[in-house]
């Protein structure tokens, strides 16, 4: 099978139980639905070394959230999400009143489709001060103590990310990080309609094939939720996916027994995806798309994520609507 880009586990799984043809040997699947069935919730739990080297991901718990009002602009299903993102993540997260959060952002602040990381710790609610400078003006919320940082990318910084967030991580010691990152998809309509959860930390730039250093437990010394949504999807996906529309099409309308119905259904789909390689990789290389009002969705997107954290994170936050928003 050829490799097709994505960051998430939802839809390797897809492909993979696609060739399989039944549900994958160690990978558990949950799905639900909410709010009149405008949110669906799957749950992809690898939970052994063989489902782990199948779906090529570390053993954990992935938590995909879709909903096309994150796209359509339809806030009261935006604020839904909010809240099943808050629930959610708090399932994941094993930390007490007294812990303390390093939120992440990562990507890069100056590529729109790669700034929802920067733009979401622009939006959390940010405490580690007031438990320092200020402790009477916190000591009776339910509160945590949450800082954050946007660290860059390393053709900015010259820094790998991890290493910058390693050294955070001896300086102040929190006890969780919640990295946010942009990821690629490989389906259009899950482009800023999906959230993925992750318990196993990230490794950035992966879905785009631009690995770096990964983000995680081992790496860092303390536990990573990740947090992502698809922002891009590879171009040569595209093409893929419309020749096979245009291939199915033309089968349906061919008798069976013909030479062109036989020779439509010869061609492998690895043959097909090098074709479309080779017409747009020797001029663009890894080309991407992202959609053209990619500034207003990452903006919604992020102000979604950043009221999902602050509930989840903050138990005041999420009793108390007065806080969100708060940025």
């Amino acid at each position: 099978m050829f490799k097709i880009q994505t960051d998430l586990a939802l839809e390797t799984r897809e492909l993979v139980q696609k060739g399989f043809g039944r549900e994958i040997e160690g990978v558990e699947v949950e799905e639900r639905k909410e709010f009149d069935d405008k949110i669906k919730i799957t749950k992809v739990k690898i939970n052994s070394i063989k489902g782990e080297a199948i779906l090529q991901k570390p053993m954990g718990n992935y938590i995909t959230i879709e909903a096309d009002g994150l796209r359509d602009e339809d806030f009261d299903v935006q604020e839904k999400v909010s809240k099943v993102l808050a629930n959610e993540l708090e399932s994941l997260i094993n930390v007490s009143q007294k812990s303390s959060v390093l939120v992440v952002g990562l990507g890069n602040w100056n590529v729109t489709p790669d700034s929802l990381g920067p733009k979401v710790v622009s939006k959390v609610l940010i405490t580690r001060h007031l438990f320092e400078f200020v402790p009477e003006k916190v000591q009776d919320r339910r509160i945590r103590s949450v800082c954050a940082i946007s660290p860059g990318v390393l053709g900015i910084t010259g820094i790998e990310t991890s290493e910058i967030i390693s050294g955070i991580v001896q300086k102040i010691h929190p006890d969780l990080i919640i990295a946010i990152d942009a990821l690629a998809s490989r389906r259009l309509e899950r482009i800023s309609t999906a959230i993925q959860i992750a318990d196993t930390g990230i490794i950035p730039g992966s879905g785009i094939g631009n690995e770096r250093k990964g983000i995680t437990k081992d790496t860092v010394g303390v536990p990573v939720v990740a947090i992502g949504v698809p922002m891009v999807v590879d171009a040569a996906i595209i093409a893929n996916d419309a020749i096979d529309l245009l291939i199915e099409r033309l089968k349906n309308e061919t008798e069976r027994s013909s030479p062109l119905y036989m020779l439509l259904e010869s061609i492998p789909d690895e043959d097909r995806f090098n074709l479309i390689k080779e017409v747009i990789y020797p001029y663009y290389g890894n080309l991407f798309v992202t959609p053209k009002d990619i500034d207003r969705i990452v903006e919604n997107i992020s102000t979604v994520i950043a009221d999902g954290i602050n509930m989840a994170i903050h138990p005041e936050v999420k009793e108390n609507d007065e806080y969100r928003y708060v940025n």
